[in-house]
């Protein structure tokens, strides 16, 4: 099960057909945001998912949060590179623990 929190529509890529611009860090620029991989332990359901995803749109300039219990991957856009400890707050106010980008 996945649970995904749309708040606004991305649209575009800087990524090319013949390449890739992520730079292996866990973060990838698009022309809708900052693209940030998460790893969250803890997670084992949809409810798991949901309060993780509820808590981090929380943050300022977060525009779409998609977590995976199955793989513990929360994938996260936003406006502008978010601080892990801005991050790490808003899973530990879910219940869970960040370990660090994926």
């Amino acid at each position: 099960m996945t649970t995904e929190i749309q708040l606004t529509q991305a649209t575009g890529s800087c990524c090319s057909p013949s390449g890739s611009c992520h730079d292996g860090t866990g973060t990838e620029a698009t022309t809708g945001g900052v693209t940030t991989v998460y790893q969250v332990t803890g997670m084992t359901c949809g409810h798991c998912e949901g309060a993780v995803s509820q808590e981090i749109s929380g943050i300022e300039g977060v525009t779409s949060v998609k977590a995976v219990a199955a793989t513990g991957q929360v994938t996260v856009v936003s406006d502008t590179p978010l601080t892990e400890d801005t991050v790490r707050a808003a899973v530990d106010e879910a219940g869970y623990e960040l370990v660090g980008q994926a």
